[in-house]
């Protein structure tokens, strides 16, 4: 499969579990990223959190050691944005959300409102407000459409797991009846938006992951060479319990060094 394909042009990378791993850069990343600016190559790097803009990021990333432009940064909140501008530019938005999506929605003229707005727009935020779920719901039985960044139920923290975006979309689904529309992975629209953004070409693209259920599934369906590394969540010997594979599977970004040219 693998020689049948154009040489790899542009990249996409997952962000944790891949780049960095609870806040250290993972051995080779550095490298690598490195590889990719001195050739010229086009990437970016991908989150599902949508709390961060790219700029906030980009200095996260710096002091964890990892140098990557705000520009190479690719959130869930960013393809959301995008995804609400090619549907209905210029409308409104409910949005229980950090800085990283009321940016993003800023930023393609949406307006910020409870007052009929087409969507309620739901992202990660470190403060669930009961009164702002409550909103929600309201605003979703009267017709607001749903929408979330990312399916995920539960993110990191140092002190354990933490409810993330799917599981606050679960309480609402629940409430409304309601289903969101997921903009992030696994949905590979997150994978589009982010090529479109660097003008790349799915048969030339590469997607790196550490997850099979989110990042390798989203890049098959987006048609990339998917290649799953083992730096994250994921062992070698969970990868035949899915019913499709990744393209390849390597140690680390250590090992794909030498791909870029």
């Amino acid at each position: 499969m693998t020689d049948e394909r154009k040489p790899i042009e542009c990249w996409l990378s997952d962000m944790d579990g891949v780049l960095v791993h609870e806040g250290h850069p993972v051995p080779g990343a550095e490298e690598f990223i490195r590889r990719l600016i001195a050739t010229g190559k086009r990437f970016m790097v991908l989150t599902n959190n949508s709390i961060y803009t790219p700029r906030d990021l980009a200095v996260r990333l710096r002091a964890a050691g990892l140098d990557i432009p705000a520009e190479s940064i690719w959130t869930s909140a960013l393809a959301t944005a995008q995804f609400l501008d090619d549907q209905r530019p210029g409308g409104s938005a409910y949005v229980i959300g950090e800085a990283g999506l009321t940016t993003a929605l800023h930023e393609i003229g949406y307006v910020l409102t409870d007052l009929g707005p087409d969507y309620v727009v739901l992202g990660e935020t470190r403060t669930y407000s009961f009164t702002q779920i409550t909103r929600a719901i309201r605003l979703i039985e009267a017709g607001a459409r749903f929408i979330a960044t990312n399916p995920d139920p539960i993110g990191p923290s140092h002190e354990g797991s933490l409810p993330a975006c799917g599981a606050v979309a679960a309480m609402i689904t629940k409430a409304t009846g309601v289903e969101p529309y997921f903009v992030g992975k696994p949905n590979p629209m997150m994978m589009r938006s982010a090529l479109r953004a660097i003008d790349g070409h799915s048969e030339s693209t590469a997607m790196i992951g550490d997850r099979m259920d989110t990042d390798i599934v989203s890049g098959m369906e987006a048609g990339l060479h998917t290649i799953l590394v083992l730096t994250g969540v994921m062992a070698k010997e969970q990868i035949d319990r899915y019913p499709f594979r990744p393209s390849q599977v390597a140690d680390s970004v250590a090992d794909l060094i030498d791909m870029v040219g």
